[in-house]
């Protein structure tokens, strides 16, 4: 997603405002600019966006109300702004911060959608940053927007075995090792709680395994519950809550995306990622509510 660029000549600033300091930011402005941004009702607050007039008679720029304490109320400008390029104009928002907003704003799960034939596509304005910041935040938006697209995605195309598929090619992309334990091998491997959550789906469970890293160096350990679908097995959990149950793998998404993170900032760790992945699923060998299950820990 190209939405962090370069510097360029044709950019037009973005002038951030919050509502204390509206009198003294408008008092910096000549008298027409004054005028019109109160004729527009401009008040500052937080979301608002009223464009500066140019004498070409296109926004020479454009004033935008934003909350301090707030920094996602920035979010709302890609989606109002119409395209093009934007730098921000002086220094009351980190850069980072408006860079992180503005790459989450931009983020579309557009997996499934059907491109609209004889009608382009509208994309997304673009915001000048420098290099330093692009290297600090959008190995961060990247690894949220993986999370987001895991979680969104229907548990039809995210089992366990599409997750094994997700934490393989991290490893692959990052130089990492990747190894799975799946079916009656987590019996024989002594792990019987996971199995016996997922034994009744046709997507066998498994334990995902990733490691990178130095092997001497400091350690840390991520765990993701990948429940990919959680119907309750055989105690069925009502109709309103099972709609949404393919987000139950949230925490694996979650791990996986900060492992993304640690190994293309190269941390200097030995990172591992463990994710048990199942679906938990009804059928005639399905968990019964009551079963006693011994753990690996011994319980």
């Amino acid at each position: 997603m190209k939405c962090l660029i370069p510097k360029t000549a044709n950019s037009r600033p973005l002038f951030p405002v919050d509502a204390a300091n509206l009198p003294h930011w408008l008092a910096s402005r000549d008298a027409a600019t004054r005028r019109f941004l109160l004729g527009c009702g401009f008040d500052a607050s937080a979301g608002s966006l009223c464009a500066l007039p140019g004498g070409d008679g296109h926004p020479s720029g454009f004033a935008f109300g934003f909350d301090p304490q707030d920094p996602w109320s920035l979010a709302v400008l890609p989606d109002k702004l119409p395209p093009g390029n934007y730098h921000l104009q002086g220094g009351a928002i980190p850069a980072d911060s408006m860079a992180l907003a503005w790459y989450l704003a931009c983020y579309r799960f557009d997996r499934y959608r059907q491109p609209v034939k004889n009608r382009a596509e509208r994309k997304p304005p673009c915001l000048v940053t420098e290099r330093v910041v692009r290297q600090r935040v959008e190995p961060i938006a990247e690894a949220i927007c993986l999370t987001r697209d895991l979680i969104n995605t229907p548990a039809e195309d995210m089992l366990p075995r599409h997750l094994a598929q997700v934490v393989a090619k991290l490893a692959a992309d990052f130089g990492g090792g990747f190894s799975e334990t799946v079916g009656k091998q987590l019996l024989r491997s002594n792990f019987p709680s996971i199995h016996a959550v997922g034994r009744a789906s046709a997507d066998e469970p498994r334990l995902l395994d990733l490691r990178w890293g130095d092997a001497r160096a400091p350690r840390i350990t991520l765990v993701g519950k990948g429940v990919c679908f959680d119907t309750g097995g055989l105690d069925l959990k009502p109709s309103r809550f099972m709609r949404m149950m393919k987000k139950d793998m949230g925490g694996a998404a979650h791990a996986i995306g900060l492992a993304r993170w640690i190994m293309h900032t190269r941390l200097p760790v030995r990172l591992r990622l463990l994710i048990p992945a199942v679906e938990n699923a009804v059928s005639g060998n399905a968990l019964r509510p009551g079963d006693v299950i011994a753990s690996r820990k011994g319980l």
